[in-house]
C-alpha cells in the first residue's frame, strides 16, 4: 500500500510554484497570438500577391492552431493525469519554441511557393498540439498547489497569458516605431517570432525546478490509466458546463487579440501605431482587472462574477462596435472600456473550471473543456467575424458573436449553483 504524501509547500514557495507554472503560458501565448497581431504580415508572405481572400486564409491558417488544440490536449492530459504535470510542462514549451523560431525562419511564397505556405500550416499545427496542453495542465498545476487562495492563484496564470499577449503587442508597437509600417510588413514581423523562440528556450532552464503537486502524488498510485476516456464517460455533463464556463473568456478574446489589430486596420481603416496603442492599453486593462476579479472569487461564490461580466458583454458588443465601425471611434477609451467588461469571465472560469473535476482526472476534465471552447470559439471566432461582415455587409457584425457568447455564459453562470468550488469555501468562512 502506498502512503499518502503530506507535504504541503511553505507560503513563498507555492507562490514560486505558481510563478513558474504561469510563466511557460505567458511565453506559450506570446508564440500563438503573434501569428494573429501579424496577421497581414503573413497573408503577404505566405499567399500570392494581391489574392483578395489572402487576409482570410491567413485567418484560415490561425485556426488550424486552435483546431489541433484538442488532440494536443488530449495527449498532454493523458501523461499529465497518469504520471505527472511536470513533465508535460517541459515538453510543451520546448516544442512551441523550436516552432515559433521555425515559422521566423520560413522563406516567403515568393521564394518557395506552395512549400512555404504547407510548412507554416505544420509549424502552426504543432503550435496548436503544444497549446492544447499548457493553459489547462497550467491551470491543474496552480489549483492543486495553491492551499489558501485558490480563486486568486488561477486567475495569475490567465493574468500572466495575458502578459504574454500584451508583451506580443508591445513588441508589435516597437518593432512598427523602429522599421516603420512597410518594413514590418515584409520582415520586421520576423524579429517577433525569434524573440517568442529565444525566450521559451530560456523558460524551460527556469521550469526545471518545478515540483510535481502534492494532490498528484496522493493520487499517483491510483492514477487513472486511460484519464480522457474516463473523464468523457464519468464527467460528461461537467465537461459540457465547462465549456460553457469558458465560453465567454474563449469568444470574446479571441476577438480582441487574433481579429481586432486587422478588424481596425485593414477593414475600418484606423492608423496601425493607433491600433497597437489601444491594444496594448487594453490588454494591460484586461489584465489587471481579471486580477481584481480573481481576488474576489475566493470571497464571493466565483459564479457571480461570470454572470456580471457574461451580462457586460451582452450589452457592451453592440454598442462598442457600432462605434468602431464609424471609423472615427476613440480607440483608447473604447477599446479598454470593452476589455473591462470581460474581467467577471476572465477571472474566474479558471477556478471554476478546476473545480468541476477531481485530481484524478483534472487535467483532462480541465484540458477538454478549454480546448472545445478555445477551437470553436476562439480559433473560427476571427473566420467567422470576417464571414459575418463579408455576408452581410454591416461592419459591426462581429458584435453578435460576442453576445452569443455572454448568453452562453450567462447560463452557464445560472447552472453553477451545484458546482461552483467557491460556495463551500464561502460559506466555510462564514460559519467560521
Amino acid at each position: 500500500m502506498t502512503a499518502t504524501v503530506t507535504r504541503i509547500p511553505d507560503a513563498s514557495r507555492q507562490r514560486r510554484m505558481i510563478f513558474l507554472a504561469a510563466l511557460g503560458g505567458a511565453l506559450e501565448y506570446y508564440d500563438f497570438v503573434i501569428y494573429g497581431i501579424f496577421a497581414q504580415s503573413m497573408a503577404a508572405a505566405f499567399f500570392p500577391k494581391g489574392d483578395p481572400l489572402a487576409l482570410t486564409l491567413a485567418f484560415a491558417v490561425f485556426a488550424i492552431g486552435y483546431l489541433a488544440r484538442p488532440l494536443g490536449g488530449m495527449i498532454s492530459s493523458h501523461f499529465g493525469d497518469r504520471y505527472g504535470r511536470k513533465t508535460v510542462f517541459i515538453l510543451t514549451i520546448a516544442v512551441m519554441s523550436l516552432c515559433t523560431l521555425g515559422m521566423g525562419a520560413i522563406p516567403t511564397y515568393a521564394s518557395w511557393g506552395i512549400t512555404a505556405t504547407a510548412l507554416l500550416v505544420l509549424l502552426r499545427f504543432l503550435q496548436g498540439l503544444c497549446v492544447g496542453g499548457e493553459l489547462p495542465g497550467a491551470i491543474t498545476f496552480v489549483f492543486e498547489s495553491s492551499r489558501s487562495r485558490p480563486g486568486l492563484a488561477s486567475g495569475v496564470v490567465f493574468a500572466l497569458v495575458n502578459s504574454g499577449v500584451l508583451f506580443a503587442a508591445f513588441v508589435n508597437l516597437s518593432l512598427g516605431s523602429w522599421l516603420g509600417p512597410a518594413a514590418l510588413l515584409e520582415y520586421g514581423w520576423r524579429f517577433a517570432f525569434v524573440i517568442g523562440g529565444v525566450l521559451g528556450f530560456a523558460s524551460i532552464f527556469l521550469r526545471r525546478s518545478l515540483e510535481e503537486t502534492t494532490e498528484f502524488l496522493n493520487i499517483r498510485h491510483a492514477a487513472a490509466r486511460r484519464p480522457v476516456v474516463e473523464v468523457i464517460q464519468t464527467h460528461g455533463r461537467a465537461i459540457l458546463l465547462g465549456c460553457a464556463i469558458v465560453a465567454p473568456t474563449a469568444g470574446f478574446n479571441g476577438l480582441l487579440f487574433a481579429h481586432m489589430p486587422a478588424y481596425l486596420g485593414q477593414i475600418l481603416g484606423y492608423p496601425q501605431q493607433e491600433v497597437a496603442r489601444a491594444m496594448n492599453v487594453a490588454l494591460l486593462v484586461m489584465s489587471l482587472s481579471l486580477l481584481a476579479a480573481s481576488w474576489w472569487a475566493d470571497r464571493v461564490p466565483a459564479r457571480r462574477l461570470l454572470m456580471i461580466s457574461a451580462v457586460l458583454l451582452i450589452v457592451a458588443a453592440p454598442i462598442a462596435y457600432a462605434l468602431l465601425a464609424r471609423g472615427d471611434a476613440n480607440l483608447m477609451l473604447v477599446v479598454p472600456l470593452f476589455a473591462l467588461a470581460a474581467a467577471g469571465a476572465n477571472g474566474s472560469f479558471a477556478y471554476l473550471l478546476a473545480g468541476l473535476f477531481p485530481a484524478r482526472v483534472r487535467f483532462s476534465g480541465v484540458g477538454l473543456s478549454l480546448n472545445i471552447s478555445f477551437t470553436v470559439l476562439s480559433g473560427l471566432g476571427p473566420l467567422a467575424a470576417n464571414a459575418l461582415i463579408a455576408a452581410s455587409g454591416w461592419r459591426a457584425a462581429p458584435g453578435l458573436i460576442v453576445v452569443t457568447v455572454g448568453l452562453i455564459g450567462l447560463a452557464a453562470s445560472l447552472l453553477l449553483r451545484r458546482f461552483d468550488p467557491s460556495q463551500a469555501r464561502v460559506a466555510s468562512r462564514t460559519a467560521g
